[in-house]
């Protein structure tokens, strides 16, 4: 089992910038590290490495304040992220890797398009039976591309809830959905390959230090301005994703 060093250090400096925008945003990571990463590894390895850094990164930020989370919102949402799981992961096993790759540029570049036309918390409040949508494709999201924050980010971000809630709730799903498709990777093998968790031992500690970055060093970039730079990198990142699946 061979380890290539720049192949390593490239994986780790995604997990770092990632986990920046995790810490300031509460999501997006996969975003950024997932597209990315299938530059260097394939989709599935990538999938299995960056979900322990998620996961890490998740129990340290949404644990942080846990009596702001409604959890009504949460308890919603959560059935349909178990169902959702379940058919991503089903579709992961079976996706040939160019549909793959397909649908997963589709998906960062279309989310990209949204983030850069409308504001945060933009558009009309919903209601709470939009939890399922939500949910649901949140955890398949989560489970085929890494990615379950932005549905979870969409219905919170028009429930009428405060920052603090906001963040919080949005936490608790994200920690959800990234324990379940820990879960469910252990259960395809994903995370038994003995290579995912040797990188690993590279790309955690990037994250976590990415985070602490995100905590301390920038405290003066503003939340709207981050997230309208990300969504250009995702843009980019996405439409560089469609012209490799497509290409002969």
């Amino acid at each position: 089992m061979s380890v290539a060093p720049a192949e390593l250090a490239a994986l780790a400096a995604l997990a770092f910038a990632g986990s920046v925008v995790f810490g300031l945003t509460g999501f997006g990571a996969a975003l950024v590290t997932i597209p990315l990463a299938t530059h260097f590894v394939p989709l599935p390895f990538a999938l299995a490495l960056y979900v322990l850094m998620d996961l890490a990164n998740a129990l340290r930020v949404g644990l942080e304040n846990p009596r702001n989370a409604v959890r009504a919102e949460w308890l919603r949402m959560v059935p349909a992220i178990l169902a959702g799981t379940v058919v991503g992961v089903a579709l992961l096993v079976r996706l040939p890797r160019d549909a793959a790759m397909l649908a997963l540029g589709l998906f960062v570049a279309g989310f990209a398009l949204y983030s850069l036309a409308s504001g945060p918390g933009a558009g009309p409040r919903l209601g709470p039976r939009w939890a399922w949508v939500a949910g649901f494709g949140g955890g398949v999201t989560s489970a085929l591309f890494g990615a379950g924050g932005p549905p979870y980010a969409m219905y919170l971000a028009h429930r009428g809830l405060t920052k603090e809630q906001f963040r919080a709730t949005l936490g608790l799903a994200t920690l959800t959905s990234i324990s379940l498709r820990v879960a469910a990777f252990f259960a395809t093998g994903f995370l038994l390959d003995l290579k995912v968790w040797l990188y690993a031992m590279a790309v955690v500690p990037a994250g976590l230090a990415g985070i602490w970055a995100a905590a301390h060093a920038f405290r003066r970039i503003s939340r709207e301005a981050l997230l309208r730079a990300v969504a250009l990198v995702l843009l980019a990142s996405g439409a560089s994703l469609i012209a490799r699946a497509i290409s002969p």
